[in-house]
């Protein structure tokens, strides 16, 4: 199927972003992404086209896809993204899962380029940028692997928890895939086998995760809806999760648009950028997202 877009959507970046791990760029415009027992490929038509295999050609369909804005939207280039998917699978999963229902170009349009010339210049630069409403068991499980490890490093260990846990599947190239395992599928693994999946000393911080989701101990649907106080709290107080993880979790997988992590990155820029303190009330509600622009635009 094909879809307009009116609101930044850059698949590249969000591949590159750091917060999500299962997009895998397979040529210079194609995504291949592992998401809720899914696999999507998608393609920015420009580049060139998605071929399409066997009934995928009836499926196909063409619509619009315009953001709801909170706020006036500035005028847009319309965008075109193809999927191998149906209508009724991309409103059910990939257009929640893009957080297609905010407009992200209003939110670029709150910062004064006067004001803020650094946040403006990387916000600008990094266009594109959405923050996914991840499922939370899997950002969580995803956080705690991250620690102390580069990009490469975690995939690999996610991908390698997948495929021990996970269930089998076949994607609409006829290429298989590993859907992301449950808490309780993680629990029966045995310590041998979780060490196969190269987490380290991790390993531990993962089971016990596990161990308090399938006993009711952790409510992560509950946490979406707390307050940032609230999940964060619930979220440190948990073994191997400090301040940094939780505040990734935060954001990515519980979606709270203002959550902002601060790792070695971050600290750099407040430090060159904002010596007199970072304005956290002025860029509510949406400070998180622009901690992201900041992030990929300083990582270069």
């Amino acid at each position: 199927m094909k879809i307009r877009l009116t609101d930044d959507f850059d698949v590249r970046r969000i591949a590159q972003s750091g917060q999500c791990f299962r997009w895998n760029m397979i040529d210079d415009d194609t995504c291949r992404i592992v998401y809720a027992g899914r696999c999507l490929y998608m393609r920015t038509p420009a580049q060139g086209k998605l071929p399409l295999r066997g009934t995928q050609a009836a499926q196909r369909a063409d619509f619009d896809c315009v953001s709801s804005a909170r706020t006036e939207t500035p005028a847009q280039d319309t965008l075109t993204l193809e999927l191998d998917c149906d209508e009724q699978e991309y409103a059910e999963i990939w257009a929640p899962y893009f957080d297609m229902d905010e407009n992200y170009a209003a939110i670029r349009a709150r910062i004064d380029r006067d004001s803020d010339a650094f946040l403006y210049e990387a916000s600008e630069h990094q266009k594109g940028i959405r923050i996914l409403r991840q499922e939370p068991w899997e950002a969580l499980i995803s956080f705690i692997i991250s620690q102390n490890r580069n990009i490469p490093a975690i995939k690999n260990s996610i991908e390698l928890l997948s495929r021990r846990a996970g269930e089998r599947r076949t994607d609409r190239r006829g290429e298989e895939y590993y859907t992301f395992p449950t808490p309780e599928a993680v629990l029966a693994l045995s310590d041998e086998e979780l060490k196969d999946c190269r987490l380290g000393y991790r390993d531990v911080y993962v089971r016990r995760a596990a161990e308090q989701v399938v006993s009711g101990e952790l409510d992560l649907e509950a946490l979406k809806n707390a307050d940032d106080e609230t999940a964060m709290n619930t979220l440190t107080a948990m073994y191997g999760v400090g301040k940094k993880v939780a505040s990734c979790m935060l954001l990515y997988g519980l979606h709270h648009l203002n959550a902002f992590p601060i790792d070695v990155w971050v600290k750099r820029i407040l430090a060159d950028y904002y010596p007199e303190g970072y304005p956290f009330e002025k860029y509510a509600p949406y400070n998180g997202v622009y901690q992201q622009y900041m992030f990929a635009y300083y990582r270069g």
